[in-house]
């Protein structure tokens, strides 16, 4: 099979698609033809070498795919072969044609759902989904989603307008800020947080996917006792609310039946993923750089079918 494989931590020149031999599903396992993987910042972060977690190498990079199960191994009912799923894969192995997954994290893929959309709201959507039903947007509340131009933040967005609540998205540049919040601001821009002042006066809830120096002003937006959700640190360290405010805690929820609300979301038509690079599996290496230099409005996906079309 075709394979993105990282031999060497460094640049994204270190990922190299190679042909390795097919992995073989075990005991409790199934291989999954691979239409279709996502790729995450994090991702960037272990094949430079300084990522949360440190690979094994050789290693292959990717977690999420969707496609169609090829085989099971033993003590997985057959009748899984054939159907189009979408699963994790434990953090590895997703840069390929062929991956394996244990088959209790098969999720179907339901009908009208294309692959592209199911990997990009098997970790987006159900981390979109938990967040939401934590912090409990309501109607007529001012809500500041930051990133909102990323896979999860638009997803926020769209979380938020339907709960009824006043949004304003947050983001880095006016190419990812194409939202339907009321009002949109660019971060990397002297005055931001004043003009969210302006428009919202204290601020109820704030989604902070940035940390940081963005997070932390963030902070500051929030009347005493605002909610404060903290789910990323692409702009530097995660943010540790002050006691002035509410920090909200992850929902005590099985991640599965997250990612199949959101499936399900989506399904009806009412929950729609932000794609903004679709590369073949080849091209990981660009998928990287462009992920780096902050250049994609939403999700980054390889495609083993180049014509793929999100």
């Amino acid at each position: 099979m075709r394979a993105v494989m990282l031999r060497k931590f460094g640049g994204p020149e270190a990922l190299v698609a190679e042909e390795v031999p097919d992995p073989v599903p075990g005991p409790g396992q199934a291989l999954i033809e691979v239409a279709v993987a996502g790729v995450t910042f994090v991702e960037t972060q272990v094949r430079a070498g300084r990522g949360p977690r440190t690979a094994e190498l050789p290693a292959i990079l990717g977690n999420g795919v969707a496609g169609t199960v090829r085989a099971v191994g033993e003590g997985v009912a057959g009748s899984l072969v054939g159907a189009r799923v979408v699963s994790t894969l434990g953090g590895y192995g997703g840069y390929a044609e062929l991956a394996v997954a244990g088959a209790g994290d098969l999720i179907p893929i339901p009908g009208g759902v294309s692959p592209e959309h199911a990997v990009a709201l098997l970790a987006d959507g159900r981390t979109a989904i938990g967040l939401a039903r934590a912090a409990g947007p309501k109607p007529g509340e001012w809500v500041l989603v930051e990133a909102a131009g990323g896979g999860v933040g638009s997803l926020l967005v769209q979380l938020a307008v339907a709960a009824g609540a006043r949004v304003i998205g947050a983001a880095s540049s006016a190419a990812k800020r194409g939202l339907a919040a009321e009002l949109t601001v660019d971060y990397t821009e002297p005055g931001w947080a004043g003009r969210v002042r302006d428009a919202a006066g204290a601020l109820d809830v704030v989604f902070d996917g940035v940390g940081g120096e963005i997070g932390a002003t963030a902070e500051t937006l929030l009347r005493d006792g605002g909610r404060m959700s903290v789910y990323g640190m692409a702009g530097g360290p995660m943010t540790t609310p002050g006691p002035r405010v509410t920090a909200v805690p992850w929902p005590a929820t099985d991640l599965r039946e997250l990612s199949r609300a959101a499936l399900e979301e989506a399904a009806a038509g009412r929950l729609r993923p932000t794609i903004g690079l679709v590369l073949p599996l080849e091209s990981a290496a660009e998928a990287h750089t462009a992920i780096e230099a902050r250049q994609v409005t939403g999700k980054t996906l390889l495609t083993t079918a180049p014509s793929a079309d999100a």
